[in-house]
């Protein structure tokens, strides 16, 4: 006889996520918080987020630094305002030259300027100055990429910082509860292996979808919201 094996996924797309990890982060309206998005996949998380919290909505662009061999796999990561983290025992055992590390570091700096320039154009920066920043994506598996929006947020004055996703690994939930002031997971499966196996719908974010989300959640505000 087969034996019964559960279906993974818990979401059945980005969004679907988002007003799921809005409605756990519900207590956190009173604080007036500014939800900010990693891209690209990410902000449609984060959107839904914003919407439920009826707080502004920002981004930041964080780039993966992949293993030249396996890119899924990050040794690091980048962010705007010149934040970086490299994983420096990873690094060690998989044994990176310094040339492969910066590389990779090149080459993703320069797309992450690309998506900087492309999306300030229709969102300009929220002021976080004092206030609490609740960073989120669509899951962590290392959770570089969060530390390192977690140093950008605080680099620009945040008061808080939180880390909200609708999935993570426990080894990076872990690492991220000694990063950020607080780390709340709809998800932390024992058998973790991709963030992905957990949305029925995963297909890739592209820009345009950022930057209608980004437009999108500006008319919202325009409507009379409270931000």
């Amino acid at each position: 006889m087969d034996r019964f094996v559960a279906p993974r996924p818990r979401f059945h797309d980005r969004h679907d996520a988002g007003r799921r990890l809005g409605e756990r982060l519900a207590s956190l309206a009173d604080e007036a918080p500014v939800v900010l998005g990693l891209t690209r996949g990410g902000v449609p998380v984060a959107y839904e987020v914003a919407r439920v919290l009826e707080a502004p909505l920002d981004f930041v662009v964080v780039r993966k630094l992949g293993v030249p061999w396996h890119r899924e796999l990050a040794f690091g990561a980048l962010g705007e305002d010149g934040a970086r983290f490299v994983n420096s025992a990873l690094v060690a055992r998989l044994g990176l030259e310094p040339k492969a590390i910066s590389d990779v570091a090149a080459r993703e700096s320069d797309e992450l300027n690309r998506r900087v320039a492309a999306y300030r154009r229709v969102r300009p920066e929220v002021d976080v100055t004092g206030r609490t920043v609740v960073v989120v994506d669509d899951g962590l598996a290392t959770g570089a990429s969060a530390k390192v929006a977690c140093d950008v947020a605080r680099a620009r004055g945040a008061r808080r910082v939180l880390v909200a996703v609708p999935v993570a690994s426990r080894d990076a939930r872990e690492e991220l509860a000694s990063y950020a002031d607080e780390v709340v997971c709809l998800l932390v499966p024992s058998d973790f292996s991709a963030v992905g196996e957990f949305y029925e719908d995963f297909e890739q974010t592209d820009d345009r979808e950022v930057i209608d989300l980004l437009v999108a959640d500006a008319h919202h505000g325009d409507d009379g919201d409270e931000r």
